[in-house]
C-alpha cells in the first residue's frame, strides 16, 4: 500500500517547531501544499527557508488561534488561493501549569484557550468547505496526558481531555458529508517545550522506565501516523484518539520485562 496524499492541501497550526514543524515537512515531502501556521514569525521566516531550499510548495501564516476572525482568515487565505482545504491539523499547543491550589488563571485560561478554543477556532472555520467538498480531514493534537494526567498539569490534561470528547463530536456531526475527526496522543517526545532532554539522567531513566519501548519518541511517529489519518487509507477511522507514547503503562511495571530481556 502506498500513502498518496499528493495535491492535497493542508492547514497545519503550530508548525514554526516542533512537532508541528515536523508535521507541515512531512506532509509537504509527500506533495501536500502546505499552510503552516503560528503565532512566531521569527519561526514562521526559518521554516519557509527551510521549506524554500527543499522546493516545497505551500505557504506561511500568521495566525493566533485564539483569535476567531484570524482563523476565518487563514481559511479564506487558504481556500482562496489552492481552491480547497483537504486536511486541518490543529498542532498548536502550549503547556504552562503547577498544582491547583497555587496555579494562576492565567496560565489555566493560556491552555483552554490555545489547546482547546484554538481547535475549535480553526475546526470551525474549515467546515463549510470541507461540507461543500464533501471531504475532508481534521486531525487535533491531544496528550497522553488526556489519558492519565500528571501532576502540577490539571489546565494542560484538561485541555486535552477536552480536544478529546470535541474530536468524537466532530466525528458525529461531519461523518454524513465524508469528513473524519480524529486527534493523536504523543506521549514522551522531547521537545522544546517539555525539556525531556534537559533532564538528569536520574529523571530519564525514572520516564523511560513508564514505556514499553524504553526509548524516547520522535517527531516523525507522530507526523507518520498523521500522514496515514490523512489518506484514503484511514477513510473508515473517525472519532478515535490514537496513543502515540510508546506503550506508556501499557502494563504497570514495563521496565521489568527489559531488566528480564
Amino acid at each position: 500500500m502506498i500513502i498518496d496524499l499528493g495535491g492535497k492541501v493542508a492547514i497545519v497550526t503550530g508548525a514554526g517547531r516542533g512537532i508541528g514543524l515536523t508535521i507541515s515537512e512531512t506532509l509537504a515531502a509527500e506533495g501536500v501544499f502546505v499552510a503552516c501556521v503560528d503565532n512566531n514569525q521569527d519561526l514562521l521566516d526559518k521554516a519557509t527557508t527551510r521549506r524554500t531550499e527543499r522546493g516545497w510548495t505551500g505557504t506561511h501564516l500568521n495566525c493566533d488561534v485564539r483569535d476567531k476572525a484570524a482563523c476565518e482568515e487563514v481559511v479564506h487565505l487558504v481556500n482562496a488561493r489552492f481552491g480547497r482545504i483537504d486536511i486541518l491539523v490543529n498542532n498548536a499547543g502550549v503547556a504552562s501549569g503547577g498544582p491547583i491550589e497555587t496555579m494562576s488563571e492565567v496560565d489555566w485560561d493560556d491552555n483552554v484557550a490555545v489547546n482547546l478554543k484554538g481547535a475549535f477556532l480553526m475546526s470551525q472555520a474549515v467546515i463549510p468547505q470541507m461540507k461543500r467538498q464533501r471531504s475532508g480531514r481534521i486531525l487535533t493534537a491531544s496528550s497522553f496526558a488526556a489519558i492519565i494526567p500528571s501532576l502540577g498539569g490539571a489546565a494542560y490534561a484538561a485541555s486535552k481531555a477536552g480536544v478529546h470528547s470535541m474530536t468524537r463530536v466532530l466525528a458525529g456531526e461531519l461523518g454524513p458529508y465524508g469528513i473524519t475527526a480524529n486527534c493523536y496522543a504523543p506521549g514522551m517526545i522531547p521537545t522544546d517545550m517539555n525539556h525531556y532532554a534537559d533532564a538528569s539522567e536520574a529523571r530519564k531513566n525514572t520516564l523511560l522506565d513508564t514505556l514499553s519501548l524504553r526509548r524516547w519518541g520522535a517527531a516523525t511517529d507522530v507526523a507518520n501516523l498523521v500522514c496515514f489519518l490523512c489518506s484514503d487509507l484511514a477513510s473508515y477511522v473517525t472519532g478515535a484518539m490514537i496513543d502515540v507514547s510508546g506503550g506508556k503503562f501499557a502494563t504497570q511495571m514495563p521496565w521489568m520485562a527489559h531488566r528480564e530481556a
